[in-house]
């Protein structure tokens, strides 16, 4: 089932759904009372009985609404670095455990959206990610219990300001809008075996990244137990899985996100997030 928060086109107001092709049905009309968006649902263990509600017409089609980042507000965003192979030999990456930093709320996007350029950067990178919605309390499990805790799996494309990085990550993925989050979440029935995913990341029509989450150094489930060990998680938290090879930085000649760009992701049985890229201002302005 893939589920999505969106703006009702008719209210203005803040909803969630159920995608089926190009049809978009609103279960927060029916459930606003007990879950008004998608991560109380799911930490309300409200998913197994969704598709039954599911009936009669749709309410919108998808090229009627405005998505809202899957999560609009998790409580923690957990981001992994260098989990790919190809990735840790472009940046030289000798440490064996899970690289950690963190994003925040306001740092997310929606598909459709602009995905925002500082324009004080001339380094505006693109990586392409598998994203891990968690589906319930989760304290110190081991791996092999690990996928259980997991509601699904969403597109990532975490916008890497590469000249405000320095000596770590977190001061180059936290500005406004760099981390486009979507468009929907494959709940993880769908989803089985999240090491055996095609990703892709597209820059103007031109593919920049290929690789499979069988490629990740540090599994979904390994990354689960070793987070999970010191911070619990909650439904509606988010591990974004780390980026394949291939980014910008590392090319020749270097190639970063310009004002005007289109950047997709595509990941196999999930979908493809699509974001213009747009100038932001230090004050916050378009």
């Amino acid at each position: 089932m893939k589920l999505l928060s969106f703006v009702n086109p008719r209210t203005g107001n803040k909803t969630w759904g159920h995608v089926e092709g190009n049809q978009v049905y609103d279960l927060g009309k029916h459930l606003s009372a007990y879950f008004p968006d998608l991560k109380s649902a799911i930490a309300g263990n409200a998913l197994a009985e969704l598709a039954a509600l599911k009936t009669g017409a749709p309410d919108f089609q998808l090229q009627d609404i405005h998505f809202l980042p899957v999560i609009e507000k998790p409580n923690k965003i957990f981001c992994v670095g260098m989990n790919y192979m190809e990735k840790r030999v472009e940046f030289e990456q000798t440490i064996d455990a899970p690289t950690l930093f963190v994003r925040f709320p306001d740092s997310l996007c929606a598909h459709g959206e602009a995905v925002c350029k500082p324009d004080s950067s001339n380094e505006f990178d693109y990586e392409g990610e598998l994203a891990v919605v968690i589906g319930k309390t989760t304290d110190n499990v081991k791996r092999e219990d690990a996928l259980q805790h997991v509601a699904g799996y969403s597109c990532f494309m975490d916008g890497s300001v590469r000249d405000m990085q320095y000596t770590w990550f977190t001061s180059g993925k936290n500005w406004r809008k760099t981390g486009a989050f979507g468009p929907w979440l494959v709940t993880s029935d769908e989803i089985t075996d999240p090491q055996d995913l095609a990703i892709e990341t597209w820059l103007n029509g031109h593919r920049v990244q290929h690789d499979s989450t069988h490629s990740m150094v540090n599994s979904v489930a390994v990354l689960i137990e070793y987070i999970s060990r010191f911070s619990p998680l909650a439904a509606g938290d988010v591990i974004i899985t780390g980026s394949p090879g291939g980014v910008g930085k590392k090319r020749t000649p270097p190639l970063f996100m310009q004002e005007g760009d289109t950047i997709e992701v595509e990941i196999g049985k999930i979908g493809r997030l699509v974001n213009r890229v747009s100038a932001l201002s230090v004050s916050g302005q378009h």
